[in-house]
């Protein structure tokens, strides 16, 4: 009588859970896409196939299948399946769960996988409170995370377990999970139809996540129109009803973060203007802080573009005072428009090498006495200082006399790039490099 109640209480819950959750892949042969983490040949579908499978982290954007492949994982195996929420766990949960992991494997055998979702939410102690556990296979831990786990997870638990990461689902394994979704008794079981665009919508818009697209063919069928014989028709209106935005994985802090502005960064670098506002667009549609955006810009204005184009800190500066003031959605504009100046812009990183050459001398090298003829007048002892020359008393306000500490020559730390003001004014000071026309002889003590 148990028995035929928990069964009944299984399909009344499978009648109102989600299509999403539904459709979850029951073995291997099921799972749509990663391939190159769990496709045949790999180690990871050898380790489940032979029932021999050690810790995982699975890492990977929201939707690829992390919890699915979990289960699977549980279902392929002889493996008892326990399930922790990071979110709403503490150390008292994860503390019962290995006991109980204990006693199974004590009095049956059995061995517990432990499927820990959202596992860099847990603290440092609870993440320790599972080393143990794993370290002596008490529990096999699976667990799943949006984040780095390098960055996330304690080094400890990282060095006992393996790191499985997932990528974004391609197209086409997003619309072979639709199509099984329109067709499985699982899902709709044929009562529903979606047309080929709308299809192709779906699949665009939900940018490699399976759970997005479902959640999308869902909501469509609750809008679509039935035919004669009662079959729903899904519409590519009842799609963009149903999804108005384009789902594009992007966090704050966390990978995508980092590659996004990485990706705009080195699209500006390389001079790429179309690509430099595809990134910006991205994080503008992710909803990123735009003075971060801007704060990066100034420092490629100096670090990329320098003085070959010295006007190219004042555009970035003046990006980041209308992020500061302005704010979205308006200051995309002023963004996109320095972002185009910036990737448009003659390049040059002489500023930037010079700098960090000179920090390294500094550091490293010997300590280097100031020339007397530079040193502080307004003291006493200065008249024994060596003749300082005025640049301003001769032509061109240029004079030749030594600025740097004895053992450094010019061209140590600074070499101009052949690209836009810097290399042009380069030029000019070479050529008016020959030693200019003095009135008297006074001025030579101090001359390089």
């Amino acid at each position: 009588m148990d028995s035929l109640f928990d069964e009944h209480a299984e399909e009344a819950r499978r009648g109102v859970a989600p299509l999403a959750a539904r459709m979850r892949p029951r073995t291997l042969r099921e799972f749509v896409g990663q391939d190159a983490a769990v496709g045949p040949g790999t180690w990871l579908r050898r380790a489940i196939e032979s029932d021999s499978l050690s810790s995982l982290i699975l890492y990977g954007p929201a939707g690829t299948g992390k919890t699915s492949l979990a289960r699977v994982i549980a279902a392929e195996t002889n493996a008892a399946f326990v399930e922790v929420s990071a979110v709403s766990s503490g150390v008292a949960d994860l503390r019962a769960a290995i006991e109980a992991a204990s006693d199974r494997l004590t009095l049956s055998g059995q061995r517990t996988i432990l499927f820990i979702d959202e596992i860099h939410r847990f603290s440092k102690s609870q993440q320790d409170a599972l080393l143990h556990a794993v370290e002596d296979r008490t529990v096999t831990l699976i667990g799943a995370t949006t984040e780095n786990p390098f960055f996330e997870v304690n080094a400890p638990l990282i060095s006992r377990s393996r790191v499985v990461e997932l990528q974004p689902l391609s197209d086409a394994d997003v619309r072979v999970i639709v199509t099984r979704a329109l067709e499985d008794p699982r899902g709709f079981g044929g009562a529903v139809i979606i047309d080929p665009e709308a299809e192709a919508d779906v699949v665009r818009t939900a940018g490699g996540d399976a759970r997005v697209a479902l959640t999308s063919v869902e909501i469509g069928a609750s809008l679509a129109q039935a035919d004669a014989e009662g079959t729903l028709h899904v519409t590519l209106d009842d799609v963009r009803e149903a999804t108005s935005t384009r789902s594009i994985p992007y966090d704050k802090r966390g990978d995508v973060h980092y590659d996004v502005i990485s990706a705009f960064i080195k699209s500006m670098r390389g001079s790429d203007p179309d690509a430099a506002v595809y990134w910006l667009a991205r994080m503008v549609h992710g909803g990123e802080d735009p003075k971060f955006i801007a704060r990066r810009m100034l420092i490629f204005a100096s670090e990329d573009v320098g003085n070959a184009d010295p006007q190219a800190l004042l555009v970035a500066h003046a990006a980041f005072k209308s992020a500061e003031s302005i704010g979205w959605p308006e200051c995309r504009i002023n963004l996109a428009q320095a972002a185009i100046y910036l990737a448009l812009a003659p390049k040059s990183n002489r500023s930037y090498l010079a700098i960090d050459s000179a920090l390294a001398d500094v550091r490293e090298g010997p300590a280097r006495p100031i020339p007397s003829h530079l040193r502080d007048r307004h003291r006493p002892g200065a008249d024994a200082y060596g003749s300082y020359l005025y640049p301003h008393d001769y032509p061109d306000a240029r004079v030749e006399q030594r600025y740097l500490p004895d053992g450094l020559e010019e061209g140590v730390f600074f070499a101009p790039s052949q690209r836009g003001w810097e290399a042009e004014r380069w030029r000019a000071r070479s050529a008016g490099s020959a030693s200019p026309d003095r009135e008297g002889d006074e001025t030579d003590q101090g001359l390089v």
